[in-house]
């Protein structure tokens, strides 16, 4: 029997669309009741931190002062001296950014770098595996997991000074010492509130994060208090980006001086720190920040009073002549030539040898470090800040204990 040519052209790829058309359809319903799952869950989440904040921020107190380190601790250890603290500093910027881990990874890490360092008996050799350690605790703790560092990956970053069961021991070691409490307020948390409340610029945020990375390089912070930092930051990021302050009531004497200490350290920072800031992801901050010293710095020049001029005397003189030359980067113990010399491999201190961990190990080539400017003197800052935010009596600011 004959079919019509009417027939066969009704009932043509009607069958093969219509397959097609039920996924759409079905992936359109999936999509439809996620996004209201997600709604659903943002308005609970938003009413019960409305409902809980008090309780929130109470807990948050609790755990900044619990987990807060202490400079003076660290001042009483035999070998790891300040001045080495910035080429770690650099090194865990740099491993921080080639992963592309979460802000707050990298201020959890440092918190728990020196809250080591002030329960525990660090050997130079180590320093540098103790800030791995660190970074791969706050990595799995709060980070993405795809992104957490691969112990090989640090290696390399190491140039392959230590063994792989090296970074596995003193993480464990880590973990025991600070007895496994990892959670930490960061100064990036409480940033975000006093931004999300305050209304703040992204270029008032990025300079605040700038400051803060700043900080981390020095002593002066080190037992700071993050919600304090936070506040002490924006302030000073609002006043370098000519942005009204926030005048939130009287400031006390801690934030005080943090302020006035955060302003007389934003000279020279770190080379690696600024080229990281001077993306323009980052709102190119490093770039103004060093604009708006120049001049701060050109301001004060002008209104200073011309000094006469001062001819050397003969002692003076004769003094230039035979004193010693000051040494650069290269007098700086364990520098020679701008490069860090690279750390000895453990050897029987606190490690296993049983396992052969360290047979037959041979020590590689020195890595470039970014070596760090040395501070330098500068125009005081309180000219430009607030009036309101600083008490006459603290316009000196604190003494430096930085020992470099």
């Amino acid at each position: 029997m004959a079919f019509s040519s009417h027939a066969s052209d009704s009932t043509f790829f009607v069958e093969s669309d219509e397959p097609s058309q039920r996924i759409n359809m079905r992936d359109a319903v999936k999509m439809i009741a996620r996004n209201k799952q997600e709604m659903i869950a943002n308005e609970l989440s938003r009413l019960a931190g409305d409902e809980y904040l008090e309780d929130i921020m109470q807990h948050m107190r609790h755990m900044e002062d619990e987990t807060l380190p202490d400079a003076n601790l660290i001042d009483m250890q035999r070998e790891i001296q300040w001045f080495m603290r910035p080429y770690l500093i650099d090194f865990l910027i740099e491993a921080h950014a080639a992963f592309s881990l979460l802000p707050e990874t990298l201020f959890l890490t440092v918190n728990l770098l020196d809250r080591y360092c002030s329960k525990r008996v660090v050997y130079k050799q180590h320093y540098q595996l103790v800030g791995c350690a660190a970074l791969l605790i706050a990595a799995k703790y709060g980070d993405k997991k795809d992104r957490v560092p691969q112990i090989n990956e640090l290696n390399n970053m190491c140039c392959g000074l230590y063994d792989a069961g090296m970074f596995t021991q003193m993480e464990m070691h880590v973990l025991n010492t600070l007895d496994w409490v990892i959670g930490h307020p960061t100064v990036d948390l409480f940033t975000q509130l006093i931004v999300a409340e305050e209304r703040d610029s992204r270029e008032v945020e990025h300079m605040s994060a700038y400051i803060c990375e700043i900080a981390l390089y020095h002593r002066d912070f080190v037992s700071t208090k993050p919600s304090i930092m936070a506040r002490a930051s924006l302030a000073l990021a609002r006043a370098i980006l000519g942005r009204p302050e926030v005048n939130d009531g009287e400031w006390d004497h801690v934030e005080n001086v943090t302020l006035l200490t955060l302003s007389q350290h934003l000279h020279q920072p770190s080379v690696t720190l600024s080229r990281k800031y001077s993306n323009p992801y980052f709102s190119r901050v490093s770039g103004k920040l060093a604009e708006f010293l120049a001049q701060q710095a050109a301001i004060a020049r002008r209104a200073a009073p011309p000094s006469p001029p001062c001819e050397p005397t003969l002692a003076s003189k004769a003094a230039n002549v035979y004193s010693t030359p000051h040494k650069g980067l290269g007098a700086v113990p364990g520098v020679a030539d701008g490069y860090m010399t690279p750390p000895i491999t453990p050897d029987g201190l606190g490690f296993n040898q049983n396992n052969g961990i360290m047979k037959d190990y041979q020590i590689p080539p020195r890595c470039p470090v970014t070596p760090t400017p040395q501070p330098n003197h500068h125009v005081g800052m309180a000219a430009y800040l607030p009036q309101h935010m600083v008490h006459p009596s603290y316009y000196e600011g604190p003494t430096n204990h930085m020992p470099y």
